[in-house]
């Protein structure tokens, strides 16, 4: 157990989120430079090298400089075993990064110096705060002209409700950023332009009591950050661990993940200030990978055709006790039965290598015949448990979807099918109808572009989409209820999903409440139950 123990601890497993923009593909990008993962960062937008990011993979993604799915990547640095989860940023995704969330230990979040706290950085944080999940903020950007940083500091505390704590502050911002002091060794880091993807760039560092800096910083810029310093250690959060572990102090960084400046001192505080993969909620109380021998995983992603040419399917699961081995043979609990876990992998977006072992805290991706679905428990306990479910969220958008050539009808509901047991979208049909008309619900509109994107590119199948007015859908919890009975209000739609559940669609809010009044009984559900 031992060998396994020390394998478990030296795991980090974060994902990064932000608004699209910020940054984060880069600074992810840089992680793996540091790493040594690759031996050079490609710029997401990338047209100057026409290199396009490592952990963008779908050609949707290089096409629009956007990250559309979760990527799983690991490195070694420092002694430590990293696993970076990259989450789209775009708000159409978020459904992909709040389950990537439940497979991280904490989050960094990284914020565009320029533009402060945005709408889907907002959203995204009530997820983490709702999981307790420990927040670092990484403030990008520093390199062009950016915000006041006390109005930063301030617009996180308020439009996110947690307190923060910088651990280092910049001195200028665009043309007039110098560098970075760090006010645990009251170092002054200063800034040089490195080339762009190249490695470290030499960084200079300097004690703040030392004259040399005068000189280098010019007059005013000393004087300021010397005012700035006063002001912070007299208004600012004293560090607590224990309140960044609990996600309710956001230790902040700055820097510029383009040049590389910031990047590493950050990774470093940060491997200091994590700690190694926690104990997880079942329906049998908490599973801590310190105390548990056996192996457990929980599947959180599913992704079909991510080599085009083998026309695979690929669950992606976190491991959260024990250790795996290659071909080893599982209790699949959901299916109710054994199952070998085949060519594992890991990930370098679209870059693939074979492992042979993986442990609690790794994120490993399983080939999957068609038998595992999101949420799903693995496990080779005797005493059998299942973790925590992962909700679903209620789409937003709804569309009717037609193939355009009907003598592909296979392929189109295979491919359908297979991209919504990815969780991208969520299929309906008409209450008293087939699989001939089907209506796809969507938590945003950005998702019916890749919808049609991929049946045309991974299935050759060519649809029509025909957006419907609905905006709001209900489970129907009671299953007593007669459909054909429903009274219900001129604007709602009755339908099913793959289940044959019954649901409703409504156009108006209001609507919901006059159907609740006019059927005595009936109960209706926001969320579906997996």
């Amino acid at each position: 157990m031992s060998e396994i123990t020390k394998e478990i601890e030296r795991r980090r497993t974060f994902a990064i989120i932000s608004h699209p923009d910020a940054g984060k593909t880069t600074l992810t990008e840089k992680f793996l430079l540091y790493g040594g993962a690759i031996n050079q960062a490609g710029s997401v937008k990338g047209k100057a090298t026409a290199r396009h990011a490592v952990s963008d993979w779908m050609e949707i993604e290089k096409e629009r400089g956007i990250s559309v799915t979760s990527s799983v990547l690991q490195f070694e640095y420092g002694g430590f075993c990293i696993n970076i989860l990259d989450t789209p940023g775009h708000q159409d995704f978020s459904e992909d990064t709040y389950r990537t969330l439940m497979a991280a230990d904490s989050a960094v979040m990284v914020i565009d110096g320029s533009k402060g706290v945005e709408a889907q950085t907002r959203k995204l944080f009530k997820v983490c705060v709702m999981r307790h999940i420990p927040i670092f903020t990484f403030i990008n950007k520093m390199d062009r002209d950016a915000m006041d940083t006390f109005e930063l500091l301030d617009d996180i505390e308020k439009e996110l409700g947690i307190a923060t704590c910088p651990v280092n502050w910049p001195i200028g911002s665009g043309k007039a950023f110098k560098g970075v002091y760090d006010r645990n060794s009251r170092e002054v880091e200063l800034f040089s332009d490195t080339q762009k993807g190249t490695r470290m760039g030499e960084v200079q560092k300097l004690s703040i009591d030392t004259g040399e800096l005068d000189g280098i910083l010019g007059e005013e810029a000393r004087a300021k950050l010397d005012e700035e310093i006063e002001l912070l250690d007299g208004a600012a959060a004293e560090f607590d661990q224990e309140l960044v572990s609990k996600g309710e102090l956001s230790p902040v960084f700055f820097g510029s993940a383009l040049t590389n400046f910031g990047v590493e001192t950050f990774l470093r505080h940060f491997l200091d200030m994590t700690t190694s993969p926690l104990p997880r909620m079942s329906d049998k109380g908490e599973i801590d990978p310190m105390t548990e021998p056996d192996f457990s995983a929980f599947v959180f992603k599913i992704q079909a055709n991510m080599n085009k040419a083998h026309r695979d399917r690929i669950a992606f699961m976190r491991i959260c006790s024990g250790a795996f081995t290659a071909g080893m043979s599982v209790y699949h609990v959901q299916g109710g039965k054994e199952v070998r876990l085949s060519q594992p992998q890991q990930m370098m977006a679209s870059e693939r290598k074979m492992i042979d072992s993986a442990y609690g805290g790794d994120i490993i991706g399983i080939f999957d015949p068609g038998i595992f679905s999101i949420g799903d428990t693995l496990t080779n306990a005797k005493d059998r448990y299942v973790y925590e479910g992962i909700p679903t969220f209620a789409p937003e958008h709804f569309a009717r979807v037609r193939q355009m050539d009907t003598m592909k009808r296979k392929q189109f509901v295979k491919g359908i099918n297979q991209i919504a047991q990815e969780g991208a979208i969520q299929i309906f049909q008409e209450y008293n109808t087939g699989m001939e008309e089907i209506i796809v619900g969507v938590v945003g509109v950005l998702q019916f572009d890749v919808l049609k994107y991929r049946l045309e590119n991974e299935y050759n199948v060519e649809i029509l989409l025909e957006n419907l007015p609905y905006e709001h859908i209900r489970w129907i919890e009671n299953e007593e209820i007669d459909m054909d009975r429903l009274s219900g209000t001129s604007d709602m739609k009755k339908i099913k999903d793959l289940k044959d559940r019954p649901l409703l669609l409504f156009i108006h809010e209001w609507s919901i409440r006059m159907t609740l009044e006019r059927n005595d009984g009936l109960r209706l559900s926001e969320f579906g139950r997996s």
